[in-house]
């Protein structure tokens, strides 16, 4: 598959007004709706334009085609997840290995969680893009976020809290991403809710 790379996707401009803010949110809104509705295939611009009420021109004054929409689609839904967990981290600053486990674990399906529809929408369109950079990125900022609550933990003895902190990222972003992408029903989300905490702690006691 021919995917664009992230530099040919970015938006033409920001909004830099709060009218301007409201027009992106419709927008974004919009084009959930429209990928639920009729899939990838059969979203265009003036679909999208036309749910969100929006001229066709306004949406090419910030998207220039469908794939950099799209694509802005998937950025902002990573950018949410970790403000998320970033505002989750600051509280559990200088907790204990079994608290952090926990409260990582929580927070990680919290944040996947707390707009499913355009998760699950989101799911269907990533595989168009090379989000190589923007998922490395969001990777980045999770294990040294993860690093720096694991080094200030009381009861830590790790050797080597960066190979602690990836494991743990990927047990958290692997782990739910399974579950996610087979449209996850309330008893799988149970269950995540349930054993995830579990399964952080004890690779997290395994490897003290």
């Amino acid at each position: 598959m021919n995917r664009p790379a992230p530099s040919l996707l970015q938006p033409r401009k920001m909004p830099q007004q709060a009218r301007s803010a409201a027009t992106i949110e419709a927008i974004y809104t919009a084009t959930i709706q429209v990928l639920l509705a009729d899939g990838v295939g059969r979203l265009t611009t003036t679909r999208v334009a036309e749910r969100a009420g929006v001229s066709v021109g306004t949406m090419y004054q910030y998207y220039p085609h469908k794939q950099a929409l799209l694509f802005a689609v998937v950025e902002r839904q990573l950018e949410a997840i970790i403000a998320s967990m970033l505002t989750a981290a600051e509280g559990l600053e200088g907790s204990d290995l079994a608290t952090l486990a926990e409260g990582l674990a929580i927070a990680w399906l919290d944040a996947k969680t707390a707009d499913m529809v355009a998760s699950r929408a989101i799911y269907g369109i990533a595989a168009e893009f090379d989000l190589g950079e923007v998922m490395g990125n969001a990777m980045k900022q999770m294990i040294e976020v993860i690093g720096r609550l694991l080094a200030a933990a009381p009861d830590a003895r790790f050797t080597d809290i960066g190979s602690i902190a990836f494991m743990l990222a990927t047990l958290l972003g692997g782990s739910v991403r399974v579950v996610m992408e087979l449209e996850a029903s309330q008893e799988h989300l149970s269950c995540l809710r349930r054993e995830l905490p579990r399964v952080c702690q004890a690779y997290l006691a395994a490897a003290t």
